[in-house]
């Protein structure tokens, strides 16, 4: 691997200026579908909450452009939830009939770090989401402990956490700066699941460095790993520039974003393994390398396997 190595405030020094976002609203809020673990296509109600920056400076992440510098206030989640209801007309009281069942409470960092989300909100948060029959947050597995299994107590629906592997490669996953380690990682899906609760773990596609054909190769035995870990969700996130030391990274050729058909390839396997459920993330598509002529009908084939979780048949291009 021959990459410049960053240390956080290296890392720091390299970002644009963060997006201007107020404490009492989300940065983000929108009804989506995804498939559920039965198989059954339901609308998911998906908030990005504005919330504390993370601890971690992860070389990869552009999370942090939605956050504050400070500590989150007590009360302000609470109101960013309970004005995305009203804006999206959602009945929190009924949410069934809007069709959703599922809601992601995503706050750009650790749903378990008490700077992020003030625990004295955790009891006006559950009851607002008491209706759903699964809550979704992320979470670092360095705040995986006993606050987790505090939360779930006070949920009615089942909680799901979100935890990113990124890649198991030997060289990457030191290099990303996430201060993690597998062992970390598999100890606390483990400890997750032997709880009760569902995990579901966000991979990377084609970190820097890597080849095409190594990015897939990479990608599949990250999926395989953090299955036999006992996550039931792999949501694949290609690799995208945008938060300064990528953007360097591409400038200097040490990184390019991955084609759209490894990305088909990578989803593919993932569906086949049969393992549970694999997405492949949509955000920024206009990322991905690859022909033009083909390009929508692929974009469509991704997003068709994502609902439908199954292979669906290959694109057939006549001009590449």
């Amino acid at each position: 691997m021959d990459l410049p190595v960053f240390n956080s405030e290296q890392i720091k020094a390299h970002r644009p200026a963060k997006n201007r976002v107020r404490e009492d609203r989300p940065y983000a809020w929108m009804v989506e579908s995804e498939c559920n673990s039965l198989g059954e296509l339901n609308q998911v109600l998906t908030l990005f909450l504005t919330g504390c920056e993370c601890p971690f400076q992860c070389t990869m992440c552009d999370l942090w452009k939605n956050t504050l510098d400070q500590k989150t206030p007590v009360g302000a989640l609470v109101e960013q939830i309970q004005f995305a209801f009203d804006d999206l007309n959602v009945d929190w009281h009924d949410p069934h009939s809007a069709g959703i069942s599922t809601i992601k409470l995503y706050n750009s960092s650790n749903f378990f770090d008490a700077r992020s989300v003030p625990r004295e909100d955790w009891p006006a948060i559950q009851e607002l989401v008491r209706q759903f029959e699964t809550v979704v947050v992320e979470n670092h597995p360095a705040f995986c402990g006993s606050p987790v299994f505090e939360f779930q107590q006070g949920l009615v629906g089942q909680l799901e956490v979100a935890v990113g592997l990124e890649t198991i490669h030997p060289e990457i996953l030191p290099w990303l700066n996430k201060q993690m380690t597998l062992a970390q990682y598999q100890h606390a899906v483990e400890s997750l699941v032997a709880n009760g609760i569902r995990v579901r773990t966000f991979i990377l596609v084609k970190p820097p460095s890597l080849s095409e054909s190594e990015g897939v190769h990479w990608a599949v035995q990250s999926m395989k790993f953090a299955f036999d870990c006992g996550v039931e969700c792999c949501s694949m996130v290609p690799m995208r520039s945008g938060n300064g030391v990528m953007d360097q990274l591409r400038n200097s050729g040490k990184f390019m974003p991955p084609e759209i058909t490894s990305l088909e390839q990578v989803l593919a396997i993932g569906l086949q393994m049969k393992r549970g459920r694999v997405f492949m993330d949509l955000w920024d598509s206009e990322q991905w390398l690859g022909a033009a002529c083909c390009r929508q009908q692929r974009l469509k084939r991704i997003a068709g396997m994502n609902d439908q979780q199954r292979v669906l048949p290959e694109v057939q291009c006549d001009s590449c």
